[in-house]
């Protein structure tokens, strides 16, 4: 016997839409020429060592990341400000959250 079945895709990133981050009070956002950057404000001198880049739209994220705006909130001003489709915004948002959440520079409240 052949069931039909649900032709929905299941979308990695479900479980992260009701999430919400923070940022690291430890960081601050800078804008030199062209180029957005994440810069530590700790004490120590070798912190320097993890200054961070970001294109534009990693720092549109990046101000977006607010405390209060879940991940869908984040994904659908993405999605409206640079006119990109959800299918192609999301993965690289979801990567981009792991990978300021996996160095300490946001988390999840």
């Amino acid at each position: 016997m052949i069931q039909q079945t649900d032709k929905r895709i299941a979308n990695p990133g479900d479980k992260l839409y009701n999430r919400c981050y923070t940022k690291d009070s430890s960081i601050v956002s800078r804008k030199i020429a062209d180029e957005f950057i994440l810069v530590p404000i700790r004490q120590k001198a070798g912190d320097l060592d993890n200054i961070y880049t970001m294109n534009e739209v990693a720092a549109r994220i990046w101000e977006l990341i607010d405390g209060k705006k879940r991940v869908e909130e984040i994904r659908n001003a993405i999605v409206e400000e640079f006119d990109v489709e959800p299918q192609e915004a999301e993965p690289d948002l979801i990567e981009f959250l792991q990978k300021l959440e996996n160095v300490g520079i946001i988390r999840e409240i």
